[in-house]
């Protein structure tokens, strides 16, 4: 029997390196898409392959819908097919909105959403052939409650939201589920930057008094990703703490 095949943007670290090295463990083969970072996922790659295992690397700039249409032609080609997309690929630019630049909104609005759309629409051509598939879409917290500094990152992450509800109404009857996470506070390099006394600041809004992991996320995506999930679209899953409540 086949593995199932994820492809997981922006694999090379963070929240999307703890979802490859989950989907590994649990015996999918793997198309990991980088746009930079090669070294990075290269090492990833070294520490997480199983024997018999396959795994690509894909690279395109996401934002782009030439290379976005030849990365899924590559797929459909080289790989025959895609059980599970998860769109991960995400920037911040923070400031306050009011000085904020068109191209500091645009810039993460491209990545985050503009992106997600265009992986989507061509990684969906290719699960309605098959009648078969599932794609989760990583918003935020954010994207539900706002966040100050942080408008053209919430507005990106909120119109994830939106678009998953939608693509889950076009297209569940080709058996194709789309959902959403919106995690919280998740420790990453990002996060491992914040001075100690930011980090407990933090945690004492969150009534689980504690960080998220990538695990606590991947763990998640790997549910919506299985057949005990066969009965869940549209949805949104928080993996807060409790923050968002």
């Amino acid at each position: 029997m086949e593995n199932k095949v994820v492809c997981i943007t922006g694999a090379g670290r963070g929240i999307g390196a703890g979802m490859a090295q989950m989907f590994s463990e649990n015996g999918y083969d793997l198309i990991l898409h980088y746009r930079s970072s090669e070294k990075e996922l290269d090492a990833l790659i070294q520490k997480i392959q199983k024997p018999n295992q396959k795994i690509w690397k894909v690279q395109a700039d996401i934002c782009d819908e030439t290379q976005v249409k030849e990365m899924f032609a590559w797929i459909k080609k080289e790989v025959g097919r895609l059980d599970v997309l998860i769109n991960n690929s995400g920037c911040t630019k923070d400031g306050l909105f009011l000085r904020m630049s068109e191209k500091d909104f645009m810039d993460v609005v491209d990545v985050n959403l503009k992106g997600c759309f265009l992986c989507s629409k061509e990684a969906a051509a290719i699960m309605m052939r098959q009648r078969n598939g599932s794609i989760i879409n990583i918003s935020s917290v954010v994207g539900l409650s706002g966040n100050a500094g942080q408008a053209n990152y919430a507005a990106s992450k909120a119109g994830i939201i939106g678009l998953t509800k939608s693509m889950a109404k076009e297209i569940g009857s080709r058996n194709i589920r789309v959902n959403a996470i919106a995690p919280g506070f998740i420790q990453t390099q990002m996060t491992d930057a914040l001075s100690e006394s930011r980090k407990k600041e933090i945690q004492s809004h969150i009534p689980l008094r504690t960080l998220g992991s990538v695990e606590d996320v991947a763990n998640v995506a790997l549910f919506l990703a299985d057949e005990k999930s066969r009965y869940i679209t549209g949805e949104v899953i928080r993996v807060d703490g409790g923050l968002g409540m």
